[in-house]
């Protein structure tokens, strides 16, 4: 029996979760028998264009996803949810989202890849949103009322029609992630025409599948006897920009202990895909956190039962503040420094990886160069707080553990300009 006929034979009531991905073109109405109780409905990869007027019975939905379906204007039922927080509704064709449409309980906003020209100033009333993802539409502007979204952390703009960086955001007080490339105030990054080592495909004796994220696919490799790593860009958009955008950075990037090092450019591909081959992670490294959950939303987390020393914590924040200061003297910044890409092993030895969300951005202008790498350092900052939760069992040195949390508390100022620059950050741990 599958999830439809357990729905119209009434098996499913009292479900909490549900998805259903079968052609759907009508909002099924049996959905409402479990409107006492249902608190996730994913109905992605259907061919909905709308939900029914009384979509509000769902007192309890906390999480909907619509993603991958026939929607043009975004549903203004979903404000009669009262604890609807995560909504994603990505490649779609929405061009319309009128005012007040979104709940106010609204915490996680997902509509990348649509049409939208045009946010309502209603947004600003969301005071409850951390994580926001517009990539991939046809913004120029954010409305200024966003200037009131304070609980904003993450926010992902890339791919939209920006002619300038919407300065308000450097101001807002928790903002810690965001993406803007391919935008066309983003120019073109002078190294990405870097000479770069290229080799064949043939070449190659490609191996097992090591990982996939959101931009492609990454496996292991044989190269003239070598093991190396061997990404193939899907070439699609991701909720943090192009692909092509983050083979540019990599290269861009240079060389660095600290970071994933890019050893060729890649021709040939079978499907004429763009390939990079970068340096192997030994398999002895391992992800020093877990991505955020829809209830941490965005926040890391850990392993239960997962500690650390204070010498590891802080010689792994000793790494990753060496390699944000080279980034961003070479105008890169991250986007999405997380425990989560960073990969350590048993001696702490640590590398920042996944430039998915790693934009470019101008050196010669200070001020919001500066403001960018402090947008960033905020990130450090949780990144801090969170390794020192990590190493709460470890007395040890007191003098160390006070610096870090001095330390911590200057990166997660709520005032931009009040935090330290990386350069700062990387002489204060490199003192202790």
């Amino acid at each position: 029996m599958n999830r439809l006929e357990e729905l119209h034979s009434g098996a499913l009531v009292g479900t909490k979760h549900i998805k259903l991905a079968c052609g759907l073109e009508i909002f099924p109405q049996e959905l409402f028998t479990l409107a006492d109780t249902l608190e996730v409905l994913d109905l992605t990869d259907n061919k909905l264009s709308e939900l029914p007027e009384n979509f509000g019975d769902f007192k309890k939905l906390k999480i909907l996803f619509l993603s991958n379906n026939n929607f043009t204007e975004l549903p203004t039922v979903l404000a009669e949810c009262p604890n609807l927080s995560m909504i994603g509704i990505r490649n779609n064709q929405i061009n319309t989202v009128a005012e007040n449409a979104l709940p106010l309980s609204t915490r996680w906003l997902i509509l990348t890849d649509n049409n939208i020209e045009l946010l309502p100033e209603s947004m600003g009333d969301l005071s409850l949103l951390q994580k926001c993802m517009l990539s991939g539409n046809r913004l120029t502007s954010l409305p200024k009322s966003m200037a009131q979204c304070h609980n904003l952390e993450l926010i992902r703009i890339a791919v939209n029609h920006f002619t300038t960086l919407p300065s308000f955001l450097l101001k807002l007080p928790k903002l810690s992630w965001l993406a803007y490339s391919g935008n066309p105030f983003c120019e073109k990054h002078p190294d990405c025409d870097t000479p770069l080592k290229e080799i064949a495909w043939e070449d190659l004796e490609v191996q097992e599948v090591l990982g996939e994220g959101a931009s492609g696919l990454i496996s292991k490799a044989l190269y003239a006897g070598e093991e190396v790593a061997i990404k193939v860009f899907k070439g699609e958009i991701t909720s943090d920009g192009l692909p092509e955008e983050e083979m540019n950075i990599n290269i861009s990037m240079g060389q660095h202990p600290h970071l994933v090092d890019v050893h060729a450019r890649v021709t040939g591909h079978p499907e004429d895909k763009d390939v990079l081959m970068l340096e192997l992670i030994p398999p002895h490294f391992f992800n020093l956190g877990l991505p955020p959950t829809l209830e941490t939303c965005s926040r890391d987390v850990y392993p239960e039962g997962f500690s650390l020393s204070l010498a590891h914590t802080l010689k792994i924040l000793q790494g990753i503040a060496d390699a944000s200061t080279h980034m961003h003297t070479r105008g890169i910044m991250h986007g999405d420094l997380y425990a989560h890409n960073i990969m350590i092993d048993a001696e702490a030895n640590s590398i920042l990886g996944d430039f998915g969300g790693a934009s470019f951005f101008e050196p010669k202008e200070v001020e919001i160069r500066n403001g960018l790498e402090r947008l960033e350092v905020r990130a450090f900052g949780c990144l801090v707080e969170e390794l020192l939760e990590l190493s709460k069992h470890d007395s040890g040195d007191t003098h160390i553990r006070n610096a870090l949390i001095t330390l911590q508390n200057r990166c997660m100022h709520e005032v931009n300009h009040n935090r330290p620059l990386f350069g700062e950050i990387k002489n204060i741990l490199g003192k202790l």
